[in-house]
């Protein structure tokens, strides 16, 4: 039992120090962003992975409920949103979550943490200060989301509820049953892995 463990353990290390790659953005375009300067009249976001542990895992982020992408190890995503409530997501093993309140002219940085997980990476989402969010922004490249900034409104704001959110509802579905103990964790790995294959 111990040589599984053994054997289990060095396994997870190696699929969580890999590489994985996701759509990049032009040398351009990724040195505009790190100007760091945001119009006066928005609120500049920006979500960073500097870590290389979990390399080889890419994790779903969604703002508001609409998936703006994948993130990769050395990777981050820009927008330069209209001021007001957002929450943002980043799904892996479990679906974190962190709620901001942003003011025009000013930088927001978020760092996704990544973590060790039972069967696979799991991560954690920070509001840092902008010292912080720069130095992290920095040594990562422009990941290409899947949204533009226009896309993305506010909680607050007035208008329909964004419809592109079946893939990040349907994880957290799934995320509650297993841990209300409805499923195994391998019905919890297959479905998952459908789940995202499917969209």
């Amino acid at each position: 039992m111990r040589h599984f463990k053994t054997i289990f353990t060095a396994a997870a290390v190696v699929a969580l120090v890999g590489c994985a790659s996701v759509p990049m953005e032009s040398l351009e375009v990724d040195a505009k962003a790190k100007a760091f300067v945001p119009p006066p009249d928005k609120a500049a976001l920006y979500i960073y992975r500097n870590e290389t542990f979990g390399a080889a895992v890419p994790m779903n982020l969604s703002i508001n409920g609409r998936n703006i992408g994948q993130s990769a190890s050395k990777t981050y995503f820009q927008f330069n949103l209209v001021p007001g409530r957002y929450s943002v997501e980043s799904t892996a093993e479990n679906v974190a979550e962190l709620k901001l309140q942003m003011e025009p002219g000013k930088n927001y940085f978020v760092w996704q943490e990544v973590k060790m997980g039972m069967w696979m990476a799991r991560s954690q989402l920070h509001q840092v200060d902008e010292a912080t969010g720069r130095a992290g922004v920095q040594e990562s490249k422009l990941a290409t989301a899947r949204v533009t900034s226009s896309d993305l409104q506010p909680l607050d704001a007035k208008g329909p509820t964004p419809t592109n959110t079946a893939l990040d509802e349907k994880l957290r579905q799934l995320q509650k049953m297993y841990d209300d103990k409805l499923i195994s964790e391998q019905e919890y790995q297959i479905k998952r892995k459908e789940l995202l294959e499917k969209f």
